[in-house]
Order: structure tokens, then sequence, then C-alpha cells
């Protein structure tokens, strides 16, 4: 069993946290009166940063630098991973569901179409074009994309080759841009945007490769990173458009997004353990389930209690949802996720030889 990075989880609290507060923000600017506060809240979350995101795309960079390399040297890695990574993912998200559902109908007397229902509780729902029961789960779609493609590179035995993802974000990043630039289409700017998310995630395993794995230097780090933030705002451009529409979505703000999760991924690879936080790690170890229940904590919360309107009682609602949220996303990890992935653990396969951690780990731990 790798050993967890500090640092990872310290990021995965931040890109968490990131989301939570865009969510609390825009329910305070979308359905209270903000006065003179409107367009400070709508510059700080809208126009120059969409915090949300930030966070979604610094979850897919630590994708990138942790799960290419969480196929076990066992007998069926390929297999061994899927159960992995099932249990890791279902059970949580199950829960979520669960509770999504039970708190429309109290709340808000909402019941949803049985087949809607039916198709989320497989994760595929966007697959089959079905509409995700609530919209932050479009991020989940992602991740299983990148776990197919990886599990298909490993098969071949390319995922670790040392070139792979520099050609898989470069070719991203060409035809990518090339279509944004040229093609005004709906359709290919959603696919282009689905290409930009697995590219993030393919940066994040080139950073590793070289902070970690020395397979790959700055260099390629800095040309992938480029190209990579010329693909994101010629992207964002094109998609969320250049006039700002008051909706927390322009083109300025996503692109930012995209380009600030980037830089500060790298600061923290470079500089690694000395930039872990423990508070802020222990919300990234907890952090897959404060993205799955904060969103209903923020509904329960702003439905049944309001602290008044201005700065003061902002703050307090967006203290009382991050302590909430904290706590019931501890209860999930403790009761759902933790036994879920230790009882997934009984399914897989022996390992062929024990594990070594990498010489360039062994004062870190390698990533989980």
């Amino acid at each position: 069993m790798h050993r967890r990075l500090a640092f990872i989880d310290t990021l995965r609290g931040i890109a968490v946290l990131s989301v939570l507060v865009q969510h609390v923000f825009e329910v305070i600017v979308e359905q209270h009166p903000t006065g003179a506060y409107y367009w400070p809240i709508h510059d700080v979350f809208g126009y120059y940063m969409n915090f949300g995101r930030f966070g979604v795309v610094l979850f897919f960079f630590v994708s990138g630098f942790v799960i290419p390399f969480s196929f076990p040297d066992s007998a069926t890695p390929a297999r061994d991973f899927t159960i992995s990574r099932f249990f890791r993912l279902y059970p949580a998200y199950w829960t979520s569901l669960v509770v999504g559902l039970v708190t429309m109908q109290l709340l808000n007397s909402k019941v949803y179409p049985l087949g809607q229902v039916a198709a989320n509780v497989t994760m595929l729902q966007t697959f089959v074009n079905v509409p995700n029961l609530w919209v932050f789960y479009w991020t989940l779609a992602i991740e299983l994309l990148f776990y197919v493609g990886c599990t298909i590179l490993f098969a071949m035995g390319l995922l670790n080759q040392r070139f792979t993802a520099v050609t898989i974000v470069v070719a991203a990043a060409l035809v990518g841009t090339t279509a944004a630039l040229l093609i005004e289409n709906r359709t290919v700017s959603s696919v282009m945007e689905v290409a930009l998310n697995l590219s993030a995630m393919f940066l994040g395993k080139i950073i590793r490769d070289t902070v970690i794995g020395g397979k790959l230097r700055w260099t390629h780090v800095a040309v992938c990173t480029l190209l990579y933030a010329i693909f994101a705002a010629a992207l964002s451009d094109r998609r969320f458009g250049g006039v700002y529409h008051e909706n927390f979505f322009y083109s300025y703000s996503i692109g930012s997004a995209y380009v600030c999760a980037a830089l500060v991924f790298i600061a923290f690879a470079v500089f690694g353990e000395r930039m872990a936080w423990r508070p802020m790690a222990f919300v990234g170890v907890i952090s897959y389930s404060v993205y799955l229940m904060s969103p209903f904590v923020i509904v329960v919360v702003h439905r049944l209690f309001w602290f008044g309107d201005g700065p003061l009682g902002w703050s307090i609602f967006l203290a009382v949802i991050l302590a909430l949220s904290i706590l019931v996303s501890w209860m999930t990890f403790a009761f759902i996720e933790k036994p879920s992935i230790s009882f997934g653990q009984r399914f897989r396969s022996a390992r062929r030889k024990p594990v070594i951690i990498e010489p360039a780990l062994s004062t870190q731990g390698a990533a989980e």
C-alpha cells in the first residue's frame, strides 16, 4: 500500500473548499439582495476567477498525478485497479444520491423521473445522454473517462512510456485550439472542453514524471503548460463568450481557473511536502465526501436558516456551511468511504512482488 503525500491532500482540500465557497456565494448573490456588493462579488467569483472551476481543475491535476500510478503490481492489475476505483467512488456516490433525493423531497417536494434516477445510479448518465440529477456530478464523467483511458493505455503498455502523456497533451492542445478558433459549434466546443479537462489530468502526470519519476524535464512541463494554457484561453472564449452575462461563467474567469490551477499545482509539486498544511490535508482526505455532500448542506442551511444580508450574515452563513459540511463529510468518510475501500481490498489479487517505494520518494512516500 502506498503512503499518502500530505501536499497532495492539501491540494485536495484547497480544491474542494474553492468549489464550496463558489457555490455559497452564488447562492448569496442569486437569491438575496446584495446591494453595493453585487458587482464586487461578481468580479471576484465570476469575472476574474471562477473558483468552482479552479477547484475542479485542481482535482483533475491531482488525479493525473495519482491515478496512472495506482495500478498495483499484482497478477491482474487492470482488474484490481477497476475494483479499487469502484469501491472508492460508488458507495459514497450512492450515499450522495440518497441524501440528495431525500433532501429535495423533504424541502421542495421534488420528485425525479425513475429513469433519470436509475441512470444516475450507474454514474454513466452522461454517456447515455441522461441529465445529471445535480449539476456537480458532471466531473465524475470526466474522472471515469480518465480511468478508462489509463486502463487502455496500461493494457497497451503505453501508460508509463516517457512521452505518452506529452503526446496526448500536445495533440489535444493543437487540435483543440485550432477547433476553438475555426469552428463555431456548440457540440464541438463541448467535446473540446472534455479534451481540455483530460489534458489537465495528463499534464498532472507529466509534472509527476518530472518531479518524482525523473523521466521528463522542466522544458517538457513548460511547453505542455503553455500549450494547455493557450488551449484553455481559446476554448473558454469560444465556449463562454466575451460578454459577461452575470451568470458566473465568463471566458476570462473560466480561462483563469484553468491556468491558475496549473500554476498552483506546479508550485506545490516543486516544493512537495513543504507545502503541506495539516488542517487542509485533513479536509483533503475527506474531500470526495465534501464534494458530494456539501451542496445538500448548502440547500438545507439556506432553506432553514438565514443569518441576514450583508458581510456579517454572509460570513456566518459560510462558516456554518463549512463546519457542517466537514462534519457530515467526516461521518460519510468514516462510515461509508473508508469501510468500502477496505472491503474492496478483499477482492484484489495478491501482489507479484513486494512494493518498493521509489528512491526519489524515500523521504515522503508515494502518492496514494
